[in-house]
């Protein structure tokens, strides 16, 4: 891929790749350049076979704090020429241009849903607004000590429901804690994260991306497709309407997959205790 102005993008030979929000200096704020090269990389992942499993961490000591403000509505009023190629901020209508550029927004959250790979979220500092729902739009979040969060919106003049935040949290933590968060606004810090279920683990800040690299290792020696499909499958059956179609797709993923090369490979390696020798498709 190419280079990227606000994003470090790097893929590895072994199926890893690592998407680093690059403006330390404004704490990675998602300005419109940044959304727009996020956007291309995921559209770019989505039809990717080869890499498995993507890391989303931030440079310097933020993981990303959400909406850069003073970006966006300088470009809602017209003040800037910079993204006149991008439709959304020339309709000619302010509650137009609003709506769209919001739809713009959120659709990069659905699209980390949509993208075969597992995501890991590698928080390495403060996660706010937007950087917020990324965590939780991630598959994994793995938060080092200096990680914290905050559901931002609702203390800037708008709903506290943003960017999938009201549908995440409360499967992630439950309702009644989702509220409180979503409702105040206030931060709570790696440890809080780690009580209430919110991250996986939480480690020193020096061993956050070597312990997300070996995570992802860890998933790398299962079958491609049979991770693909898992992912669908989480995806489909956390609003599952029964256990009956939840199990119809989980069927119809195990007879897929019995039936590709992987499975028997997977079970000898099984029996010979050795990692399984999967190809790429």
């Amino acid at each position: 891929m190419r280079e990227f102005e606000t994003i470090l993008y790097e893929e590895k030979e072994n199926g890893i790749a690592i998407l680093t929000f690059n403006r330390p200096e404004k704490l990675n704020a998602l300005s419109v350049k940044l959304m727009e090269e996020f956007h291309e990389i995921l559209n770019y992942l989505e039809w990717n076979f080869d890499i498995r499993v993507l890391i989303i961490t931030g440079a310097g000591r933020a993981f990303c704090a959400g909406l850069d403000l003073k970006d966006f509505p300088a470009l809602k009023r017209g003040k800037s020429e910079k993204f006149k190629h991008l439709q959304i901020f020339n309709m000619g209508d302010p509650i137009k241009t609003n709506f769209y550029a919001q739809k713009w927004i959120a659709d990069a959250i659905m699209k980390m849903r949509r993208i075969p790979q597992v995501i890991i979220a590698a928080v390495n500092g403060a996660a706010t607004g937007g950087g917020f729902t990324i965590t939780m739009a991630a598959d994994v979040r793995i938060a080092s000590e200096k990680a914290r969060f905050n559901n931002a919106f609702i203390k800037i003049g708008v709903s506290g429901a943003d960017l999938g935040s009201s549908y995440f949290l409360p499967r992630l933590i439950g309702l009644s804690r989702a509220a409180e968060l979503l409702y105040t606004g206030r931060f709570f810090n790696a440890q809080e994260a780690d009580r209430i279920g919110f991250v996986s683990r939480v480690v020193p800040a020096e061993k956050l991306m070597a312990t997300s690299n070996e995570l992802a290792e860890e998933m790398l020696t299962k079958s491609p497709l049979g991770l693909r499909l898992t992912k669908e499958a989480i995806n489909q059956n956390i609003d599952a309407p029964s256990l009956e179609s939840a199990i119809f797709l989980e069927n119809r993923n195990q007879v897929i997959t019995a039936h590709t090369k992987d499975a028997p490979e997977g079970v000898i390696s099984f029996f010979e205790k050795r990692k399984a020798k999967y190809k790429l498709r």
